[in-house]
């Protein structure tokens, strides 16, 4: 790896060691990625607990929460300590709980959601600050559909600094069209589409970091479409192709994961054809981007 790439992980990974009071963290990798024991999520927090868990979040990005046994409720409530939570569109279409998007792939599945690297909902205006999914069937076979999650703050720190100069000024559309390519969206939704910076601070940390993914951005604004689709399939490919950005976790039933939406991307491996997965996300809002 060149010096600057070295530079960046070495500093995140030089943090001091944290502790908390009310549970364990054990990190996934060096840069992404905690498994949390010692918490029951199916009763209410007090204070301390919330306030460690909160910074846990805005250290490790992804948060991991095992043998979890949760009720609807239980899951929105967790969720709601973090935020208003968002409402699925479709919600009036299909009868189900408007905060509760229902996750599953088996047999009959033509794709799963989440098949390639992204960010979600980028499209929006707002997109959100994180999502909590709670996986409670795992495929039959004992293995298969784990989650890779990606750290876009060393995404943009592993890159030269001049490209980080030059993306600095940028901004890019992100157009909620993309992931519907080859199928039909239902006539009820209104299709998203946004400006945002290409790099944007994160709105507690202050952190800058990457902000286009392949399941979304469409071009760069101010550059030629040739030259736009050169430069995005670079950074798309930087994602994709540098595993030192990662962690994996590997889902076991009543499993939940809270992720940071505003500075991760997530890619969901399907190699558990033609057995099943099932999980319930919910999602807290978020605010605009900003460089």
């Amino acid at each position: 790896m060149d010096n600057h790439v070295l530079a960046a992980v070495e500093r995140l990974t030089t943090r001091p060691q944290e502790h908390y009071d009310t549970f364990t963290a054990r990190p996934l990798s060096p840069v992404i990625g905690a498994e949390i024991s010692g918490l029951d999520l199916s009763t209410e927090l007090d204070d301390k607990q919330l306030a460690e868990i909160k910074q846990a979040f805005l250290t490790h990005h992804v948060l991991v929460f095992r043998d979890q046994v949760l009720s609807a409720e239980d899951h929105k409530r967790f969720a709601g300590y973090f935020g208003e939570l968002r409402l699925q569109p479709l919600a009036d279409v299909d009868g189900g709980d408007p905060a509760i998007l229902e996750i599953s792939a088996d047999k009959d599945s033509q794709f799963v959601a989440g098949e390639d690297w992204h960010t979600d909902g980028t499209a929006d205006a707002e997109p959100s600050l994180g999502s909590m999914l709670y996986v409670t069937r795992t495929p039959e076979i004992g293995s298969g559909g784990d989650t890779l999650w990606a750290n876009m703050h060393l995404a943009y720190e592993m890159l030269s600094p001049s490209m980080r100069s030059f993306l600095d000024g940028l901004t890019a559309i992100h157009d909620g069209l993309i992931p519907w390519q080859g199928y039909t969206p239902p006539p009820e939704y209104v299709v998203p589409k946004s400006e945002h910076p290409v790099v944007v601070r994160h709105p507690e940390t202050g952190r800058k970091l990457l902000f286009v993914n392949a399941g979304f951005t469409s071009h760069i604004v101010q550059l030629a479409r040739h030259e736009s689709r050169a430069l995005l399939d670079m950074l798309f490919n930087h994602v994709a192709g540098q595993p030192i950005l990662s962690c994996r976790v590997r889902w076991t039933p009543n499993t939940l994961v809270f992720w940071d939406n505003r500075c991760t991307q997530h890619h969901a491996v399907w190699d558990y054809y033609p057995h099943s997965r099932y999980g319930q996300r919910v999602t807290v809002n978020g605010t605009r981007p900003t460089a």
